[in-house]
């Protein structure tokens, strides 16, 4: 069998899995949201913060929730680390410098996981599975929160009330992550990921030296890396390692889990606010940019040029031979087009175009699927944006899901979709013209430039995956990239919250003649040429100047 057929069957497998889970999940999805009921547990963790579950919050309300349980996470991350050295289970690990745990606590908490340290040689288990571990769980759902909270603001009407944040987070995280979570440890258990907590020992010789290795509860953490979008690795080798990701199966399964809860949000969408054709219309957009990427990522990468090409069989250059170019290719999109950040091979060895892809699939705003309900509420802006342009065209006020797009709401969309580009290309510019930030470059050159612009790119999205090469390690970085992961995830919140409490005070409109169908093809398709176009107007320049460049030279 050819890798190509190979890789065709793997992506074949992925989507009929996905389709198998799509209904199920998100129906459930929406009862968890929309139900009234609090299991004990739950009441038991109201009752410890001192929260009413029952208590509607308008946008403003919502808005501190997110922001105060962020904040004092950051905070608690942040001492967590710098106490290292003095905790039970730290391996011998010392504290983490200011500069680096501040980085490494914006990262989790802002659901990036953008690391800039070795994991096995820099934390202990305490911070690895107290800390980073239980951020992944609560990010993610944070993010689900906020996508719920706009759902809910198409979904009702002459109400500024979008639930309670409270809520929202301890059913994400009790009903939806950990179940899932539970299940998925045990299948990278079964095979062959680790989970244990021991402490370093050596393996062997290496190279006239002596390999060390510390364990840890690795598969528990895997899961909801993956699950949660959101990437950070118990090693630096991240899902290269075989310690976390083993073999082809568990490749194939760690992708699954990435999908499989943005996909699933586009059907809780469909059923909360009464359409599923509506939330077809979404999946089919995001599905459409996914399989397109995915597609010419393989085929960038399996093109041959030149007689090392041909042996190899592809761009063999930093993936490994139990994923091969068609496991490390779909693997790669799907960590970019959503925000993961986990990486099986390293994306500075891609071809240009192949580098490009990935840092053009977290431009894009990472919605296609996305990350966990930042993808979902990432596409519903786009979409206000594609109906507002609609309504353009045939000259008709634009509206969606029967509320009318106004002044208001067209504001809030394009602030939202300005504040990621404003801060990838004003900190990426900044780098470039400072003399110091450029000798963390290994390359020069057009491929030099590329290392910096996906760094920020990775750290505005809340992605977190690195194309390697570049020495993030220092004070500049760590800050820079710190504010732009805290900035580029917690500021289009705002805006996302403040258009769900516009949406939802109004009243509905009815259904004329000249409304435009949402729920059909033609606006799906509209749909992804408005996310394309903007993306490509935005980013085109910085683009050409590196992976364009790079490969139209290679």
């Amino acid at each position: 069998m050819s890798p190509q057929v190979a890789g065709l069957l793997q992506l074949t497998a992925l989507i009929a899995a996905l389709a198998l889970a799509y209904r199920p999940l998100g129906d459930y999805m929406a009862r968890v949201y929309s139900s009234e009921k609090n299991y004990r547990p739950e009441k038991w963790i109201y009752k410890a913060i001192g929260a009413n579950p029952a208590a509607e919050m308008r946008w403003p309300s919502y808005l501190r929730g997110v922001l105060a349980f962020s904040a004092v996470s950051v905070l608690l991350l942040y001492l967590m680390q710098r106490v290292q050295g003095a905790l039970p289970g730290s391996l011998g690990f010392s504290s983490i410098d200011p500069d680096q745990a501040f980085n490494t606590a914006a990262s989790f908490v802002a659901n990036t996981n953008w690391q800039s340290y070795y994991g096995e040689q820099a934390m202990g288990h305490v911070v690895q599975t107290g800390g980073l571990a239980v951020q992944n769980f609560l990010s993610a759902a944070v993010g689900m929160a906020v996508a719920v909270a706009l759902v809910r603001g198409f979904a009702r009407s002459r109400t500024g009330e979008l639930g309670n944040f409270w809520a929202d987070l301890v059913r994400g995280t009790v009903r939806i992550l950990i179940p899932i979570s539970v299940i998925g440890a045990i299948v990278l258990v079964a095979c062959g990921a680790i989970q244990n907590f021991s402490g370093i020992h050596q393996v062997g010789q290496f190279m006239g030296g002596t390999q060390e290795w510390n364990g840890g509860a690795v598969a528990s953490q895997e899961v909801i890396k993956e699950l949660g979008t959101n990437g950070g690795g118990y090693f630096n080798a991240n899902a290269a390692h075989p310690f976390e990701n083993p073999n082809p199966l568990s490749n194939l399964f760690e992708i699954f889990l990435i999908l499989l809860i943005p996909f699933a949000l586009t059907r809780t969408f469909g059923r909360m606010v009464g359409s599923l054709k509506q939330g077809y219309a979404i999946l089919g957009a995001m599905a459409v940019i996914w399989i397109g990427f995915t597609a010419l990522m393989m085929w960038t990468e399996f093109a041959h040029r030149g007689p090392a090409f041909e042996i190899a069989g592809g761009a063999m250059e930093g993936k490994e031979t139990r994923f091969g170019i068609a496991g490390s290719s779909i693997f790669a999109v799907a960590t970019t087009l959503t925000s993961t950040g986990a990486v099986n091979s390293f994306h500075s060895s891609y071809t240009g175009f192949g580098g490009g892809i990935t840092m053009l699939g977290m431009q894009l705003g990472e919605i296609a699927p996305g990350g966990v309900g930042s993808g979902l509420y990432g596409m519903l802006i786009m979409a206000i944006i594609a109906v507002f342009i609609a309504g353009l065209m045939v000259g008709r006020t634009p509206e969606y899901l029967g509320k009318k797009i106004g002044t208001r709401q067209i504001k809030l969309a394009a602030c939202y979709i300005l504040v990621t580009p404003a801060l990838v290309l004003g900190f990426t510019a900044v780098a470039m013209a400072l003399p110091t930030p450029a000798d963390s470059m290994t390359n020069s050159g057009a491929h030099g430039f590329s290392e910096i612009l996906y760094a920020y790119t990775s750290g505005a999205n809340n992605n977190g995956s690195a194309f390697a090469g570049l020495n993030a390690d220092t004070q500049w970085f760590n800050t820079t990239i710190g504010i732009a992961m805290l900035l580029g995830r917690f500021l289009p919140m705002v805006f996302v919250l403040a258009l769900a409490g516009s949406l939802a005070e109004q009243k509905p409109v009815p259904e004329t003649a000249g409304t435009l169908r949402t729920d059909k093809p033609l606006y799906a398709g509209l749909l992804v040429g408005t996310i394309l176009i903007i993306t490509g107007l935005t980013y085109f320049p910085a683009l050409a100047l590196g992976p364009l460049a790079e490969g139209l030279a290679s």
